[in-house]
């Protein structure tokens, strides 16, 4: 069978897929594999520092989930990062908020779901034009399959069907998505005071900053900011016009204290990238969708709240779902 897509839902389908023994193909249209668990590996002078600009962290709440973590974990690649993260309000810090922990990966998250795919056959940079459906009988891009998965944000996986197969996995009511745009920089030193991460109130511009050196534990000056969906949604075409009035928001948020520079320092770099599909306003209650003929949809649109364990899960359940079906 086939599945579209490799961020962390796609290759959890797949997994769950090849465990049944079920022959599973995975498409994915990157270059690398991830999805929304991306990561950019940049210089700070002639060390390489990878920045994840997608997903900032996961957590760990479901039992067949913490075994997949636990396995990272003795692998090296994941460990706990924080369980508390700062409030920030126009008016400066507003406090903390502790929750479980969050959890970060030495090599960046994107890491993780290449582990998880090891020993699959993935092919990147592979563009699924069309998914058909004719009764019973499918294919992708004219290649026959017993099932199809689509692991992505619902207005790609309506994209790829037809009408009445995207009406019958419920697919309309999904199109509705937040933007965002990443925006990541470099510097000497930090100039801020200490914290791992912070959410923002009322800003116009930013939602959410990290401390990228304390989340990877090299303890590099790199921050990584987002932002607010109604900004990023004016910016996509150009998204690299984002990335000084978020900086400049970042340094008016968390330059307020004794000793912080009068202005904005120059960073060492600057990047920005657009997610024009980061999160659906509206999830799905269902963990994910399949139809009759065997079309299933997965992501971290399917679950109560969108996040990284969700997707996985998401993933997990349908291969357990259409390993039952195809066995």
């Amino acid at each position: 069978m086939i599945v579209v897509g490799a961020g962390i839902a796609g290759i959890a389908c797949a997994r769950a897929l090849d465990a049944a023994g079920v022959p599973v193909k995975v498409y994915d249209r990157g270059r690398r594999i991830g999805g929304r668990m991306a990561v950019r590996t940049e210089k700070l002078g002639l060390v390489p520092h990878p920045v994840d600009i997608g997903a900032s962290y996961f957590t760990v709440r479901d039992p067949g989930f913490t075994q997949v973590v636990q396995a990272w974990r003795d692998a090296g690649l994941a460990a706990p990062w924080t369980d508390t993260f700062h409030l920030i309000t126009a008016e400066g810090r507003a406090g903390t908020t502790t929750s479980v922990p969050r959890w970060s990966a030495r090599l960046g998250l994107r890491s993780l779901v290449e582990a998880l795919a090891e020993g699959l056959d993935v092919v990147n940079e592979h563009e699924v034009e069309s998914v058909t459906v004719s009764g019973r009988s499918l294919s992708v891009d004219g290649e026959p399959a017993p099932a199809v998965v689509l692991a992505m944000p619902d207005p790609q996986a309506s994209d790829l069907l037809h009408p009445s197969v995207a009406t019958a996995l419920d697919l309309d009511g999904g199109q509705d998505w937040s933007p965002s745009i990443a925006v990541w920089a470099a510097w000497n030193e930090p100039w801020w005071s200490e914290l791992d991460g912070a959410f923002v109130d009322g800003s116009p511009i930013l939602s959410w900053v990290a401390d990228d050196g304390r989340r990877r534990g090299d303890g590099a000056a790199v921050l990584v900011a987002h932002a607010t969906p109604v900004f990023a949604a004016g910016r996509l075409d150009d998204p690299s016009s984002a990335a000084g009035p978020v900086l400049d928001e970042v340094w008016s948020l968390l330059g307020r204290r004794p000793g912080s520079p009068a202005e904005l320092p120059e960073p060492l770099w600057v990047r920005a990238h657009r997610w024009s599909l980061a999160a659906p306003r509206h999830p799905h209650p269902e963990p994910f969708a399949v139809t009759p003929s065997l079309v299933g949809v997965c992501g971290d649109a399917w679950g109560t709240r969108p996040r990284v364990e969700q997707a996985w899960l998401s993933g997990h359940l349908l291969g357990r779902e259409l390993a039952s079906l195809l066995c």
